[in-house]
């Protein structure tokens, strides 16, 4: 498989607003081609809108970013093309019914089709299928997803998948269209210590191959090999609303949740109008 050539990555000001206010705003930093990039902050601070947003799927509104020479929000399609998502709740997610090879093979299927260049219709049958092997293998590779490795090999059910492994298959499957650039969703959820380290290796892995990898994490990791990107809290909307104890009850997590429900409701009214 060809070696991807990644896209550098910049942002100014990149902000979107939703009907409650913003959902992210002032992210800025400038990442090359090749690159680990951490977005991270605070729950409910909008990192995955702006992960959607770096990677085409999402109209911002503030400021404006780079993709591989791409601005945004005016080329989101030309950076759709040549970006990819591992997983991203509700947007990708995999399918919990089909077995690993399936799924697999339905990407593959999928890929082959619909993206692959016009020369390679010339080729037959049996090179495209070979090509689609290497490809594949290639992917399984970087992503670290051994499926002797699973409980039933290639036949275990996407749903009987550990976290970790689910991770692995999700940027696999990205992985086989060969993206210059990889947006992965909440790489640390629901990780041990040692299985956020792995991820981490992982999208190091990945990145070393050519392709920029933005991550939406909680925390970045310690060895400062990241682009670290902050994402700005929702400091507007708690000074419009009123800080806890004075006139406003301080919710805990139930603030948190409440949150999280309108950033989703705001990514999809943003995502309609993209």
């Amino acid at each position: 498989m060809p070696q991807p050539r990644g896209a550098a990555v910049s942002a100014d000001d990149f902000g979107l607003d939703g009907p409650r206010g913003p959902v992210f705003e002032g992210v800025g930093f400038t990442a090359e081609a090749g690159s680990l990039i951490a977005l991270t902050g605070p729950s409910g601070s909008g990192r995955t809108c702006a992960l959607l947003a770096l990677t085409g799927r999402m109209k911002a509104g503030r400021g404006h970013a780079k993709v591989a020479g791409h601005p945004l929000p005016k080329r989101l399609a030309a950076v759709r093309r040549i970006s990819a998502l591992g997983p991203v709740p509700g947007v990708n997610d995999l399918d919990p019914a089909l077995t690993v090879t399936e799924q697999l093979r339905e990407r593959v299927l999928l890929q082959r089709r619909f993206d692959g260049p016009l020369r390679s219709l010339m080729r037959s049958r049996r090179e495209r299928a070979a090509a689609s092997r290497a490809r594949l293998e290639q992917a399984l590779e970087t992503a670290g997803l051994d499926l002797d490795a699973l409980p039933k090999g290639g036949r275990t059910a996407v749903r009987d998948l550990g976290r970790l492994e689910e991770l692995r298959l999700s940027v696999a499957l990205a992985l086989l269209g060969e993206p210059r650039l990889l947006g992965v969703d909440d790489v640390d959820l629901k990780l041990s210590e040692a299985e956020r380290e792995a991820a981490w290796e992982m999208l190091r892995a990945v990145a070393a191959t050519g392709t920029t990898v933005l991550a939406v994490c909680s925390e970045p990791p310690q060895d400062g090999d990241a682009v670290v990107v902050r994402t700005r809290t929702d400091a507007a909307r708690a000074s419009r609303d009123g800080a806890p104890g004075e006139g406003t009850k301080d919710t805990g997590e139930t603030g948190e949740a409440e949150t999280e429900k309108e950033g989703a409701a705001d990514a999809l009214a943003e995502a309609s109008r993209a």
